[in-house]
C-alpha cells in the first residue's frame, strides 16, 4: 500500500486523537495556570503526537499511546486508588481509544519501519496490550471492594425499658398518630412481624390512585409529595399537595371520606406540600363533647397553603366548628407583616399536646428583606383562642399579641417539625434563618442567638428553656432542617432524657434535652473567614463527635463521565472559592460543600429507644453560591428565564440587600456531579457510644440517568428512613423510584420494589383488621429533584397465613 494511501479508520482515528488531545492539551493548559494538575497538558501532548504519528502511519503511535496509557493507570491509582467510578471517569476514554488503535484495521495499515524499533508493530502493540490488561485486572480488583464501605454491627437490646421508651406513648402498638409516629419524632415502630428473615416475602396488598397530580396552573416547581399518613383506628389519614385531606381503609385501600379545604388561589408559593396531618385523641377523662361541630372522635388539624389551620372531625372529614371561633379554622395570618397570600403557611405538621395546637410557618427563602414573622405560635386546642407567641425577634415577650399589633418582620422561622416532651414541658423547635441567607450584615443580637438553633420553648408560657446553636452566623441556608427525635440513653450507667439532632452540614447532635447540653462532646472548630462586603463570618463553627462531616474536597475530587468533562469540573473546581466547609459565599463564586441540600433534610433520622441506636441516610452533593451585586431594590439580577408567572416569587433576588444569589447544584458540563460518587448512604449509628457502626453507598442511578442503567453507585436521599422492633428499616426516598429493607444489625439491603413514582416521602407501618403488618409508602415524585411524578398510596404485607 503506498504510504500517502491512507485508509479511511486511519485517518478517522488519527483525526479522533488529535481532536481529544487538542481539547485535554488547551483545557490542561488552563488547568495547570489555575494550579491545577499537570497531567491533562501532559496526556493532551501525548495524544497529540500519537495522532500526527498515526496519520504518518508510525508504528511509534501505538508505543507513544501504550506509554500514555500506563503513565495514565499509574497517575489514577495514585489519585484515585482501587475506586472504580474515579477510575473509569479517568481511563475509560483512554481504554476505548487503545482498544481501537489494537484493531486490525490500524496495525494492519501502519507501515513497516524496520530501522525504528519503536515503530515495530509488535513492540508497540504488545505494550499496548499489556496495559490494557492491567487495566481489567485493576478493575476486576476495583469492583471486588467499596473503600466507601464501613462494615460492623449495631447493638441488640440495652436491658429492659418502659412503654414509653419503647416507642408506644399510650397509643396502640399497631397505629401511628404522629409524623413521627408519636411526638418523640422517633420515626420507629414497636412491630415485629415483619423482620430479616421473611421481608424478601412483602407483597402488594394494595395500591389507591389520590387524583392529585403535579402540573396545574399556580404549581411551583416544588410541588411535592412529601406525606406520611396517619393510621387512626381503622383508617388511613393523609393530605396531599393540593391540599385535599383524605381518609382510607387502612386494610384495603378504600377510600372513606375526602375534604376539599377551597384553598385560594393565585398564591406566592415557594413550596406545595403537605408532609402530614396531626390528630387530637379524645380526652377520656373529659365530658363527651356533643352539638353542632363537636369531634367527639378527637379531631385531624391540618395547615393549609393559604395561611389557615383547620380542624377537621376524622370521623367524616367534616369541620370541627367549635375550634375557631366557630369557623372550624383559625386564621394563622393574624398579626402577620406583609401580607401576601401563599408567602407563608406550615408545609410540616403542627405539634399536638393535651392543651396545646403549637404552630410554626414557612417564608420565602431568600426572595426579600421583608417576609413574614417566623413566631411560633401555641393555640388552645379546643377553641382556637391564642395562648402564646414566641418570636424570635422579640423572643422575650410571649403573652398574646394586642389587637392591631405585628409580629416582628423577617424574624427567623421554623419550617421544619418539632417534636414534644409532655413530661419534661416542652416544645422543641428546629430553626431556620433570617432572609436572605447569604448575607447576614444586618442581623439582630436576637436573630444572631436563634438562628439555625433548636430551642426549647416552655409549654405553659412560650418562654425559652434553652437553646443551641448548630450553626453560628449561617451564610450558607444551614437551617435546622430535620425533627429532632427524642430518646432516653444509657450513659454511664444512668438514663438520661436525649434529643438527637441532624443538620444539613452533616452533625447529629445529641443533647441532653432537660438542659440542651451536649451528651457527646462538642468542639468549636475554626472556619474560614473574609465574608462578603458589610458582612462578617464567625470565627468557629460547632462539630460534634458523632459527626457526618464530608471530607474536604481537592482537584482529585472531581469526577464526570469521561477524562474530559472531568478536568472540566477540576478548571471549576480552582475557579471557584474553596476552603473546605463553611467557605463564605462571594462575588467570585463559592464551593458549598456540602450544599443547601443537606447531609441530613426534613426527613430526620430514625432511632430505635430499645437498642438505642439510629438509622440515618446522609447525603453529599456541592453546590456553588455566588453573589450577584444589585443596583437597586427593583431589577430581576439572577432570574434567567423573565420574571415568574403569575403570582409567584423571584426567588434568590433577596431584594433589600446588597446582593442576590446565583445557587445550584456543582455540576460538570454534561449535567453530573462534579464531586465523585457515592453521593447517598445508609447508616448505622450508635447512640449511646457516639459512633458510626456501619455505612453503605445506596441506591442505583436507574432512574437518573439518560438510559436506566442500574448501576449502584449511591444516589442522595429526600425523605426519612423508619424502624421497627423486627430489625428491619425501611427508605423510600432515594433518587431512583425503589422502596427497600434493610437488616438494622448490619445495613444490608435485604427488599427492594420498584415504585410507580418518586418516594420523596417517609414510610410508615401498622397493624391492619386482619392482623397484618402493614408497610406504607406514598409514592408522587418530588418536583426540585425531578423523580417521576405520580400519586400512589402503595401498602405492602406479608403473605396471608
Amino acid at each position: 500500500m503506498p504510504p500517502n494511501d491512507r485508509p479511511r479508520f486511519i485517518v478517522c482515528m488519527a483525526a479522533l486523537l488529535c481532536l481529544c488531545g487538542a481539547f485535554l492539551a488547551g483545557g490542561g493548559a488552563w488547568l495547570l495556570a489555575l494550579g491545577g494538575s499537570p497531567y491533562y497538558l501532559a496526556a493532551g501532548g501525548a495524544l497529540l503526537l500519537a495522532g500526527v504519528l498515526l496519520w504518518r502511519r508510525s508504528g511509534t503511535a501505538l508505543t507513544v499511546f501504550a506509554a500514555l496509557f500506563a503513565l495514565s493507570l499509574v497517575w489514577s491509582l495514585w489519585e484515585a486508588g482501587l475506586d472504580w467510578w474515579p477510575l473509569a471517569a479517568r481511563m475509560g476514554v483512554l481504554f476505548i481509544l487503545g482498544v481501537l488503535l489494537r484493531t486490525r484495521w490500524i496495525t494492519r495499515a501502519l507501515r513497516p519501519e524496520p530501522d525504528n524499533r519503536w515503530a515495530r508493530r509488535p513492540v508497540g502493540g504488545l505494550l499496548l496490550s499489556l496495559g490494557l490488561t492491567a487495566f481489567v485486572a485493576v478493575a476486576i480488583a476495583s469492583w471486588a471492594q467499596d473503600p466507601h464501605q464501613r462494615q460492623g454491627d449495631l447493638p441488640g437490646a440495652r436491658g429492659a425499658v418502659a412503654a414509653d421508651a419503647a416507642g408506644l406513648r399510650g397509643m396502640p402498638a399497631g397505629e401511628w398518630h404522629a409524623y413521627g409516629r408519636t411526638g418523640d419524632g422517633q420515626r420507629y415502630s414497636p412491630l415485629d412481624q415483619i423482620t430479616p428473615a421473611n421481608v424478601a416475602d412483602l407483597q402488594l396488598a394494595w395500591q389507591f390512585r389520590t387524583g392529585d397530580l403535579r402540573g396545574q396552573p399556580g404549581d411551583p416547581e416544588e410541588t411535592t409529595y412529601e406525606v406520611t399518613p396517619l393510621k387512626i383506628g381503622k383508617n388511613l389519614y393523609m393530605c396531599n399537595p393540593h391540599q385535599t385531606v383524605m381518609a382510607l381503609d387502612a386494610t384495603t385501600g378504600a377510600e372513606v371520606w375526602r375534604h376539599d379545604p377551597k384553598v385560594q388561589g393565585s398564591l406566592a408559593l415557594q413550596h406545595l406540600t403537605c408532609r402530614g396531618l396531626s390528630y387530637q385523641p379524645p380526652d377520656p377523662a373529659a365530658p363527651v363533647a356533643a352539638g353542632p361541630g363537636a369531634c367527639p372522635a378527637g379531631k385531624l388539624f391540618m395547615p393549609t397553603a393559604d395561611g389557615r389551620l383547620l380542624a377537621l372531625n376524622p370521623v367524616d372529614g367534616r369541620p370541627c366548628t367549635a375550634f375557631g371561633a366557630a369557623r372550624g379554622h383559625i386564621d394563622l395570618w393574624a398579626n402577620m407583616p406583609n401580607h401576601r397570600p401563599g408567602a407563608y403557611y406550615s408545609t410540616s405538621p403542627v405539634v399536638v399536646t393535651h392543651k396545646l395546637v403549637i404552630v410554626g410557618g414557612t417564608v420565602l427563602d431568600n426572595a426579600s428583606v421583608r417576609e413574614q414573622s417566623g413566631v411560633i405560635r401555641a393555640f388552645d386546642i379546643e377553641t382556637g383562642a391564642l395562648v402564646w407567641n414566641w418570636d424570635s425577634g422579640n423572643p422575650d415577650s410571649t403573652a398574646p399579641i394586642a389587637r392591631g399589633q405585628r409580629y416582628t418582620p423577617n424574624s427567623p422561622n421554623s419550617w421544619s417539625i418539632s417534636s414534644v416532651d409532655e413530661t419534661l414541658g416542652m416544645v422543641y423547635v428546629p430553626m431556620g434563618n433570617q432572609p436572605p441567607d447569604q448575607w447576614g450584615g444586618n442581623r439582630s443580637p436576637a436573630v444572631e442567638k436563634y438562628s439555625s438553633s433548636v430551642v426549647a420553648l416552655d409549654l405553659a408560657s412560650g418562654q425559652v428553656r434553652w437553646v443551641f446553636q448548630t450553626v453560628h452566623h449561617d451564610l450558607w441556608d444551614y437551617d435546622v432542617p430535620s425533627q429532632p427525635s427524642l430518646i432516653d440513653l444509657t450513659i454511664d450507667g444512668a438514663t438520661v432524657p436525649a434529643l438527637v439532632q441532624p443538620t444539613k452540614q452533616g452533625e447529629l447532635f445529641v443533647l441532653d434535652r432537660r438542659t440542651g447540653t451536649p451528651i457527646h462532646p462538642v468542639t468549636e472548630v475554626p472556619a474560614p473567614q473574609g465574608a462578603a462586603a458589610g458582612d462578617r463570618t464567625a470565627p468557629t463553627q460547632p462539630k460534634t463527635a458523632l459527626s457526618f462531616e464530608p471530607a474536604r474536597l481537592t482537584g482529585r475530587s472531581m469526577w464526570g463521565a469521561t477524562l474530559f468533562d472531568q478536568m472540566a469540573c477540576r478548571i471549576a473546581f480552582h475557579r471557584l472559592r474553596y476552603e473546605g466547609r463553611f467557605t463564605p459565599p462571594s462575588v467570585q463564586g463559592s464551593l458549598i460543600h456540602p450544599g443547601n441540600f443537606g447531609v441530613f433534610n426534613w426527613g430526620s433520622v430514625a432511632v430505635d429507644p430499645v437498642r438505642q441506636i439510629a438509622f440515618t441516610t446522609p447525603t453529599y452533593l456541592a453546590f456553588v453560591s455566588t453573589l450577584v451585586p444589585r443596583p437597586d431594590d427593583r431589577t430581576l439580577m439572577v432570574q434567567d428565564g423573565g420574571p415568574p408567572e403569575g403570582a409567584l416569587p423571584a426567588l434568590n433576588e433577596n431584594f433589600g440587600a446588597p446582593y442576590a444569589a446565583r445557587m445550584g447544584p456543582f455540576l460538570s458540563p454534561v449535567g453530573l456531579p462534579c464531586t465523585a460518587p457515592p453521593w447517598g448512604y445508609v447508616a448505622g449509628a450508635d447512640l449511646q457510644r457516639g459512633t458510626v457502626a456501619w455505612q453503605h453507598r445506596n441506591g442505583t442511578v436507574r432512574d437518573l440517568a439518560p438510559v436506566p442503567l442500574p448501576f449502584r453507585m449511591g444516589v442522595p436521599t429526600l425523605g426519612g428512613p423508619m424502624l421497627t422492633a423486627g430489625g428491619v428499616a425501611f427508605l423510600s426516598g432515594t433518587l431512583d423510584n425503589y422502596v427497600r429493607g434493610y437488616d438494622v444489625t448490619s445495613g444490608r439491603e435485604l427488599w427492594r420494589e420498584r415504585l410507580p413514582a418518586g418516594g420523596q416521602a417517609t414510610p410508615m407501618t401498622y397493624l391492619g383488621e386482619d392482623g397484618r403488618q402493614y408497610l406504607l409508602v406514598v409514592a408522587g415524585g418530588h418536583g426540585s429533584t425531578g423523580t417521576k411524578a405520580g400519586d400512589s398510596v402503595i401498602a405492602y404485607a406479608l403473605p396471608r397465613r
